[in-house]
């Protein structure tokens, strides 16, 4: 009885934290916005002058970033009131709703976030983040790595 009482804890905890798209949305969907939304700051910042393409590129990113944060936050209150949201976390997932694929879609956004993320690194251009920013792109990293290992973990444990 004990042992079934331990087992039914933990698939309580599995399903009702670590696979909650409240979980979800704030250990990756947002940082991955933060990560994004970094990443525009940045083309327009070291684009080099106003015509540069790469500013253009920065402002869309930007607005990419912002209405995937805006997407994240509705799943999270749709979760929050216990109902299933009509969108899913990002605008390319969201595409992937509409071709039939958004777990697909969503690993291609990872995928995309991943990129960004390697691409601020190895070039540089981390370096140019102001002290706020670069606060801000510490926790989205430190949040998102460590609830991958702590779900890692817990999975592990279980096994």
């Amino acid at each position: 009885m004990k042992d079934q009482f331990v087992q039914e804890c933990i698939q309580t905890i599995e399903t009702s934290f670590f696979q909650t798209p409240i979980f979800q949305a704030l250990t990756i969907g947002i940082p991955f916005c933060i990560f994004k939304l970094l990443f525009g700051i940045l083309g327009i910042r070291i684009g080099p002058d106003p015509q540069s393409h790469l500013i253009l590129f920065g402002w869309l990113i930007i607005l990419w970033a912002s209405a995937d944060l805006v997407m994240n936050l509705v799943v999270v209150a749709y979760n929050m009131t216990g109902r299933k949201s009509p969108i899913e976390f990002c605008t390319i997932a969201q595409l992937g709703r509409l071709l039939g694929k958004p777990k697909l879609f969503l690993a291609v956004d990872t995928l995309i976030a991943f990129v960004i993320i390697c691409f601020v690194l190895w070039t540089g251009w981390i370096k140019h983040l102001n002290i706020n920013e670069s606060y801000l792109w510490y926790a989205a990293t430190t949040l998102n790595l460590l609830s991958i290992s702590i779900v890692n973990i817990w999975l592990e444990f279980r096994r």
